[in-house]
């Protein structure tokens, strides 16, 4: 089987190997396994791999590279016109060549792949909707246009859906999915620490103001003020570091609030394992691995009422919904901080909830999807 991806991930070439975001590759590699042939439309820049950056494992990959595009200004907008006769036309073509097409939504490339692979009904298809499938939330026009090209059964034929959530009056060409990080051989027994000497919160995730970490620290910070004995490791990079760091250092939380950088995913395992609570205030996600990742390990997540993460939470049985409004959400933190019983049980029920969702389980049914 010739399976061609559609992506907007930014790829590195470096010694005959295609390098790209770790958990869309460690994803991907998964798929790969149960195809001969491999190609992937996608743009390539000219950085060495970084500590978050893996390689595709595949012996058959044919990469045809097209030029990266945005549409966040006139300028670009109009420079991107000229971009797309180029781009259509290697999908078109990488089309063609496919036995299994798969598109990795929401983004520019996706909605581009989303407008080809109309004039393909009969070729079974895939695509990926890693956003916030959420008919009621706040999106970009580019996004809606995705979702409502990949709804539509006249328009787009053979296709599955991948989307995170089970949504009401969907199209037969929508399945409600998930993804996973950790494998059955890592599931084991949670035992956190207790109270006695510290509050541990961890934020994984970019830097970015959609991520909000600016929310977490403040969070964090007022809970030292009423005296309790609390650390935050913020694990990532992005535009918002130098504003943290102003942040932190005025505030005098150099002690308290630790920005860690980009690391590789045995470092952030080993960081979930140690911490009582995981943080991420987003204002959009999809299914946000941060979260699954950390309730695998027993963290109670503290996390925004976005996409799909209501379920997660069990809302609020397995963690706290965050209101976005600090003295609400101080005094919900503050609440379980002080009943160890209650967090050992959203600990608990964290845990065994994401242990459901393993490496195993998601290849199983991406086997499903790929083998016919």
């Amino acid at each position: 089987m010739k399976l061609v991806i559609i992506t907007h991930v930014s790829h590195i070439q470096n010694d005959n190997q295609y390098f790209g975001y770790a958990p869309y590759v460690r994803e991907m590699n998964i798929w790969l396994k149960y195809v001969n042939q491999v190609i992937v439309v996608g743009s390539l820049q000219g950085n060495n791999p970084t500590a978050i950056d893996i390689a595709y494992n595949h012996p058959k990959i044919d990469f045809r590279e097209i030029p990266n595009f945005n549409l966040i200004s006139f300028k670009n907008s109009v420079i991107s016109v000229f971009k797309f006769p180029i781009i259509l036309w290697k999908i078109f073509w990488a089309m063609k060549d496919a036995d299994h097409i798969h598109l990795r939504c929401p983004g520019n490339i996706g909605l581009l792949g989303c407008v080809v692979q109309v004039l393909f009904p009969n070729k079974i298809k895939t695509a990926k909707y890693a956003g916030n499938w959420d008919s009621a939330s706040k999106q970009p026009w580019t996004y809606r246009l995705q979702k409502y090209i990949l709804n539509n059964t006249f328009l787009t034929r053979k296709m599955q859906v991948l989307v995170y959530g089970d949504w009401k009056n969907q199209s037969k060409n929508i399945k409600p999915f998930f993804t996973a990080t950790y494998s059955e051989n890592e599931k084991e027994t949670v035992l956190k620490a207790g109270f006695d000497s510290n509050f541990e919160f961890i934020f994984v995730g970019s830097l970015v103001s959609g991520k909000n970490p600016l929310y977490a620290i403040k969070l964090v910070e007022q809970l030292i003020k009423k005296g309790n004995n609390a650390t935050l490791s913020l694990y990532g990079e992005g535009v918002e570091r130098i504003i943290l760091e102003k942040y932190i250092k005025e505030n005098q939380l150099e002690k308290y609030v630790i920005l860690k950088g980009n690391h590789e995913q045995e470092t952030i395992k080993r960081a979930y394992q140690k911490s009582h609570f995981v943080v991420l205030p987003s204002k959009s996600e999809g299914w946000p691995k941060a979260i699954a990742e950390a309730m695998f390990w027993g963290c109670v997540p503290l996390a925004t009422k976005v996409s799909c993460v209501p379920f997660m939470l069990d809302y609020g049985n397995r963690g706290v919904l965050l209101e976005m409004n600090i003295n609400q959400d101080l005094s919900k933190v503050t609440e379980i901080i002080k009943d160890e019983n209650l967090f050992f049980d959203k600990s608990k029920f964290a845990a065994k909830w994401s242990q459901e969702y393993t490496t195993d389980v998601f290849e199983s049914e991406i086997k499903k999807l790929l083998v016919k």
